[in-house]
């Protein structure tokens, strides 16, 4: 089964969640590292916390939108916190 899509939370400097989806995870997250990601570049340092793999791009996506929704942040912090 072939994972291509990614969807990860940070953990910010800030102590804030920084929420994605990718197909590149490693490159992603290197990107986030170095402040080439106008979202995270005043909050480093970033930590991955976790991610959750997608066959489906739609699917990813989706999911990525949700987690950034009231309830979607309030379903990771119960499930994953």
């Amino acid at each position: 089964m072939n994972f291509a899509w990614t969807v990860y939370i940070l953990k910010c400097g800030d102590d804030h969640l920084y929420i994605g989806c990718t197909e590149n995870i490693e490159e992603r997250l290197a990107r986030h590292q170095m402040g080439r990601v106008p979202a995270t570049e005043k909050r480093l340092p970033v930590e991955l916390i976790h991610t959750i793999s997608f066959q489906d791009k739609y699917k990813a996506f989706a999911f990525e939108k949700y987690l950034k929704s009231g309830s979607g942040r309030a379903f990771f912090k119960k499930h994953f916190f």
